[in-house]
């Protein structure tokens, strides 16, 4: 599942993927917003609200949300570099690497949000919790050439939309039939996607509601236990 990349993935593949990682990241996302009022991984309102914030001239509120903005970009970043580098090294699990690393830094910010007082703790979570779906977002879009998108909906949505406008004309005789299981097997991807993110949510809220962080850590142990295999499986080749 974290061992190959592009073409040599089937569909089946990116669909487990895919629900593991969303499924994290909209607990990560619901859980942050029911903690501290901000969500981690919706970059397309945290811009706008920058953007209103600077119109508006509450440069105190820009400031955040531009630094929960520039968190993400960081942990995009952070995770093509890693994934860069064991390119370069034929390191064949470093994507297993990279959610190892969002796995461990995640458990730490879980247990930074049961022990840390106030204010503390939600700059840890705004700021932590958007670098590490950065981070996320990046490695799914790299190994899946962009097919997996875990942390936002949009793309994925968009993505739906259009495979439904393919089917609509191929069961109208206008497309021809031959596009039809290759559409079918993207309209699921994109649907398992999505409804993995909502569940995910839906949990994140309950859950954080009732153990706090230690949702987080739970969410890193799932991670763990997505990445260690792979890594074993890896050096086993």
């Amino acid at each position: 599942m974290l061992l190959h990349e592009g073409d040599e993935r089937t569909v089946e593949v990116d669909v487990r993927l895919a629900s593991i990682l969303a499924g994290v990241a909209g607990a990560v996302n619901a859980a942050g917003f029911h903690a501290v009022g901000y969500y981690s991984a919706n970059m397309t309102g945290n811009v706008s609200a920058l953007s209103d914030y600077l119109a508006t001239g509450n440069l105190l509120m820009a400031l955040l949300y531009g630094s929960i903005v520039t968190a993400f970009i960081f942990g995009a970043w952070a995770s093509s570099l890693m994934i860069n580098y064991g390119r370069r090294k034929k390191v064949r699990a470093v994507y297993a690497f990279s959610i190892l690393t969002e796995a461990a830094l995640l458990g730490l910010f879980g247990m930074a949000d049961l022990w840390l007082p106030g204010i503390h703790r939600s700059v840890v979570l705004i700021i932590g919790l958007s670098f590490l779906m950065g981070l996320q977002n990046a490695s799914a879009t790299r190994i899946s050439n962009a097919r997996v998108r875990t942390t936002h909906v949009s793309g994925m949505a968009t993505d739906m939309g259009i495979e439904l406008a393919t089917l609509f004309d191929v069961k109208r005789g206008v497309e021809p039939a031959e596009e039809w299981p290759a559409n079918r097997s993207r309209l699921r991807l994109h649907a398992m996607t999505i409804l993995a993110f909502i569940i995910g949510g839906i949990v994140g809220v309950l859950l954080y509601g009732s153990i706090g962080g230690a949702l987080l850590v739970g969410a890193a142990v799932l991670l763990m236990s997505t990445a260690i295999p792979e890594i074993l499986k890896a050096r086993r080749i």
